[in-house]
């Protein structure tokens, strides 16, 4: 199944602000790995986040970090940051699972 891919604007914001390279890295990395199985958890590559309910997953790209949730065929890109930014980041914007509920 393709999946379609959708950035939010925070994610737009992200992806501009960074060197041509390295956005040519992540638009590679995210066809690759979003594209057909945005939720094959890998050791490496992608994680399941839990306790959260949003971002759903966490793509490894170098030393980026894409979060993003799959709904319904679906990739939405929610932020693209750092490897050093990337837990400040869930702080602030992950939405915590209160009821503990993990999929």
């Amino acid at each position: 199944m393709r999946y379609e891919i959708i950035f939010d604007p925070e994610a737009v914001k992200d992806i501009q602000n960074l060197r041509a390279d390295i956005r040519a890295t992540l638009r590679d990395g995210m066809e690759t790995y979003l594209r057909y199985e945005p939720t094959k958890i890998s050791k490496s590559r992608i994680k399941r986040l839990r306790d959260f309910l949003r971002p759903q997953y966490r793509l490894r790209i170098d030393d980026m970090r894409v979060f993003y949730d799959v709904v319904e065929g679906v990739v939405e890109v929610l932020a693209v940051v750092q490897k050093s930014e990337a837990e400040a980041w869930l702080e602030k914007e992950g939405e915590i699972d209160e009821e503990g509920n993990d999929e």
